[in-house]
């Protein structure tokens, strides 16, 4: 970097464009700068609110408590990992079965390739309902609750009692991050309230997360990985989360 307020404008740009980051990831990314010039530019652009510290690490400031960031800013991160991840998780869809389909960026391109097959599709996503809208046998049901404008989703009560209603065969749902002693966790609190009880309801647990989000850890818990039936990811995902997946007898695709 050729000044500290370019070096500082290149790190909000990093951390904006993976919505948090490790320090790790800030020392590989910066490698030619120390450290503790790292970590003072850290405290200098969250005093100045352009980035948001936590422990171990930073965020967007539009990723913080509550929010888990705009969909339209997570539908274009990582995008080539997404595409795998939902077309294996499509091999998975059976037809004349009860799904949940989470919301979430990866969701909805799981949404866009849905088979045209009879299907009960429980969601809370509204850029999924608009997805399925375009076929014409599976059966859509949007669960009602308030509107969170950065996921273009719907939460509360409703959706979780809504949920506790039904049997679900298979459950695909999101997370924000994963860390080994703390599992999986999202941003908003009523959306890890609906995730556990969704996946108390389900047969086959399926967890969608790209490798970008593991090592990480979010403000509210989900599950342990061992709760979960399967993890879908892409082929970046670390050999450390292979064998995490190995020894709690979860298969990872």
């Amino acid at each position: 970097m050729d000044t500290m307020e370019q070096r500082r404008n290149a790190i909000v740009d990093f951390v904006n464009e993976k919505g948090n980051i490790t320090f790790a990831q800030l020392e590989k990314q910066f490698s030619s700068v120390s450290p503790m010039t790292l970590r003072t530019d850290l405290k200098s652009l969250d005093e100045a609110k352009k980035i948001v510290r936590i422990h171990g690490g930073a965020k967007s400031v539009e990723v913080v408590l509550g929010t888990d960031d705009y969909i339209s800013r997570r539908s274009v991160r990582n995008v080539t990992e997404k595409e795998n991840i939902v077309e294996k998780a499509k091999l998975l869809i059976k037809p004349n079965t009860s799904v949940f389909l989470d919301s979430g960026s990866t969701t909805t391109e799981l949404a866009k390739i849905w088979p045209d097959q009879p299907n009960f599709i429980f969601t809370t996503s509204l850029t999924c309902v608009m997805e399925l809208s375009k076929l014409k046998h599976p059966t859509v049901v949007l669960f009602g609750g308030e509107l969170n404008r950065y996921s273009l989703s719907v939460c509360g009560i409703q959706a979780v009692e809504s949920a506790k209603m039904v049997n679900f065969d298979m459950a695909f749902l999101g997370v924000t991050s994963y860390a080994e002693d703390g599992g999986f966790s999202c941003e908003v609190l009523m959306e890890s309230y609906l995730k556990r009880a969704v996946l108390q309801q389900s047969a086959e647990k399926i967890i969608l997360m790209d490798s970008s989000k593991i090592d990480k850890k979010s403000t509210f818990h989900i599950c342990q990985l061992g709760e979960a039936s399967m993890v879908i990811s892409d082929k970046n995902v670390s050999r450390d989360f292979q064998i995490e997946c190995e020894k709690a007898g979860v298969h990872l695709l």
